[in-house]
């Protein structure tokens, strides 16, 4: 049991305004780390990182970026644990590493699937991110623990879709195995993360917070496990041309492979290829999602917190 309010695991170290917002009733939005440790260069990460803060707490919800800091999953990062986990050389931790990370008492930046979980357990109702992992191209077969980790984690993941260097419609068809309700956020097609329409389809769209809310709320009362993904297209004007994403891809992939570079490091490697062979457009649209999907969780956060109330 944690001191700060008892419906949160004694395990987990929640910041005061997390802990205060969480008992009040009152919207808290999570954030991973691993976009700030690995997923943008620096200094750039850490003024992403405090923007995205900011732009939640104009919507009038709280921010918890989580990682892990001295082997203590921590909801909530102040700016010197920011600072620290934007700074490089931390882990990277799935679910299946944050008991290493624990034993060790090591930092450690979240994935989305560890962040998702940690989120749950907190009671954290919205979780915003970039694009979340899926089914890799190519083979031998490599699935993302995010995808697994939506079917057990109990919140709304708002997203731009699944990263671009991914086989989107393997993605798409586990998501639907796997029982994952796919919202559009005013869109019937499942974002690619840098371009806004994959061809494939999403199962239902929404157009406001508040249908969300709605839905949320019936997946709660039907006691449905996991989440629900909401996934929000990048703005069109950040909307990249999809020939050249898909050419920059497919060179990096080849630059992988050549390198012998797999698992947990691909994702990263090819987010730093992209930037590269396009200039830092790839960059700047990543930015911009990220932006994006915080208002949107932000706004999504604000209405089920209102809805919980009533």
């Amino acid at each position: 049991m944690n001191e700060r309010n008892p419906d949160i695991p004694g395990w987990l170290s929640p910041a005061a305004a997390v802990a205060g917002a969480l008992a009040e009733g009152e919207p808290v939005l999570a954030l991973e780390s691993t976009v700030i440790a690995h997923g943008l260069p620096r200094p750039r990460n850490l003024e992403v990182a405090l923007e995205l803060e900011e732009r939640t707490r104009l919507v009038g919800c709280t921010p918890a970026t989580i990682a892990v800091i001295g082997g203590k999953p921590t909801v909530g990062l102040d700016r010197a644990q920011l600072a620290a986990i934007a700074t490089g050389g931390v882990a990277k931790l799935s679910t299946r590493e944050l008991p290493l990370a624990r034993a060790r008492r090591i930092d450690g930046a979240t994935t989305v699937a560890a962040t998702a979980r940690l989120a749950a357990e907190c009671g954290i109702r919205v979780f915003a991110t970039g694009g979340i992992g899926g089914v890799h191209r190519g083979l031998p077969p490599d699935v993302s623990a995010d995808l697994l980790e939506l079917r057990e984690s109990a919140l709304v993941v708002t997203c731009a879709g699944a990263k671009s260097i991914l086989d989107l419609p393997a993605t798409r068809e586990l998501l639907e195995s796997l029982g994952v309700l796919v919202l559009g956020w005013r869109t019937d097609r499942f974002p690619a993360f840098y371009t806004s329409d994959s061809g494939i389809g999403v199962d239902a769209r929404v157009e406001s917070a508040e249908e969300v809310a709605e839905i949320w709320r019936a997946h709660r009362e039907l006691e449905r496990p996991g989440a629900i993904l909401l996934c929000v297209p990048i703005p069109e004007e950040h909307s990249l041309d999809p020939a050249l994403v898909e050419g920059a891809i497919e060179g990096a992939m080849r630059t992988a492979l050549s390198r012998g570079v797999t698992g947990k490091a691909l994702t990263p490697f090819l987010l730093n290829a992209l930037a590269d062979s396009t200039s830092g457009a790839t960059l700047e649209a990543n930015v911009a999602l990220l932006r994006n999907n915080v208002d949107v969780g932000a706004r999504v956060a604000v209405k089920i917190a209102e809805s919980d109330g009533r």
